[in-house]
């Protein structure tokens, strides 16, 4: 039975689109070594507007910049688990912004369980 509650840590990687890792997608292959290590699970976002170090705005509403679009991976787990999983990241993330925030799970129970 999979099941979170209580305290947890977040962590948030904000990359590019179009960053890779060995010619994949670069949010690919960390889904992949989030769910290599066991973490709870892992979401990826693309967002329609923003940018980062480099000042350049990248945005859904231009097609010239419309190729790299920022992208948001996220996962919570247990402290422990998930910083565990931080020299992944290191290893990965070349360029962006990973972060960590304490959270509180109120309910996370895996597909299948009884939700009553």
């Amino acid at each position: 039975m999979t099941r979170l509650t209580g305290p947890a840590l977040r962590v948030t990687i904000f990359i590019g689109e179009s960053d890779t890792w060995r010619h994949k997608p670069l949010y690919t292959e960390i889904v992949r070594r989030a769910h290599t290590a066991g973490l709870a699970g892992a979401s990826v976002m693309r967002g329609i507007e923003g940018f980062g170090a480099s000042s350049v705005i990248h945005t859904s509403r231009l097609l010239s910049l419309s190729e790299d679009l920022p992208v948001a991976i996220i996962i919570v787990d247990a402290e422990e688990r998930v910083r565990a999983f931080l020299p992944e990241l290191d290893e990965l993330v070349g360029e962006g912004l990973v972060i960590l925030d304490e959270v509180e799970v109120v309910r996370y129970v895996g597909r299948g369980e009884d939700s009553r």
